[in-house]
């Protein structure tokens, strides 16, 4: 049974992967027209959050057995950090390098709260529940990044701000990471994911309906958004 949860863990972590990279196309035109456009930074930082707090989950100061739940995150943690330093090179507004510097120097602090707290006030068999809890709280919130391009979709009956292969790959994520949770049970893994298997249930069925039923040639100059799944669960 172990070697077969890591084996799914192993798949969970190239899947995540692959997810983590999806933003790349944002960031090669940034790079390209050496500016940022109409690009935000907060999915990205947000991610990081994220990426931090599950680190955090997954050393063996909080919960062991959980490697492999540590080596996708620092390697999302690295990625996203490369991506928020490509968005400030090319930010043209010193306003926006700033808010980004104060944001993460905010998600720094906080983190160091939460891991004094854990380490202080909650011995070893209850510091996975405390940190688990926010892991999931912070993940729920992430979640409701894609609402907007859902709503966009809704509005222009079109699919083409919602690429399908993308949506696919977080369906399997939430459901390879949730199959992972249950072989070992591990309850914020398994909310954390099986909240994201029906969000990405819920984006292919909605892909589905306006992909036959709604408009497939509209474009609005030229631009797809590229941000909408740029901050998806990585566990």
């Amino acid at each position: 049974m172990g070697t077969f949860r890591y084996v799914v863990g192993i798949i969970g972590n190239i899947i995540s992967f692959g997810l983590f990279l999806s933003p790349v196309p944002t960031f090669y035109r940034i790079h390209k027209k050496k500016a940022v456009e109409e690009f935000q930074p907060y999915p990205y930082l947000c991610t990081v959050l994220n990426c931090v707090f599950w680190m955090f989950y997954g050393l063996p100061i909080v919960r062991k057995d959980n490697i492999l739940v540590l080596t996708i995150n620092t390697i999302g943690f690295v990625i996203e950090l490369i991506y928020l330093t490509i968005f400030v090179i090319y930010a043209n507004d010193r306003k926006k390098r700033v808010h980004v510097g104060l944001f993460v120097l905010g998600e720094a602090v906080l983190t160091v709260i939460v891991v004094v707290i854990a380490m202080l006030a909650f011995e070893f068999k209850n510091r996975d529940i405390f940190v688990g809890v926010i892991c999931v709280v912070f993940n729920i919130i992430m979640y409701a990044s894609p609402l907007a391009v859902w709503r966009k979709v809704i509005n222009t009956k079109s699919v083409e701000y919602m690429p399908f292969w993308l949506s696919v790959a977080s369906l399997a994520n939430g459901c390879c990471w949730s199959l992972y949770a249950l072989i070992q049970l591990d309850v914020f893994i398994l909310i954390s994911n099986g909240l994201g298997a029906v969000f990405g249930l819920m984006q292919l069925i909605l892909y589905s309906y306006y992909y036959f039923l709604g408009k497939r040639d509209t474009k609005e100059d030229g631009k797809q958004s590229e941000l909408q799944l740029s901050n998806q669960s990585s566990v």
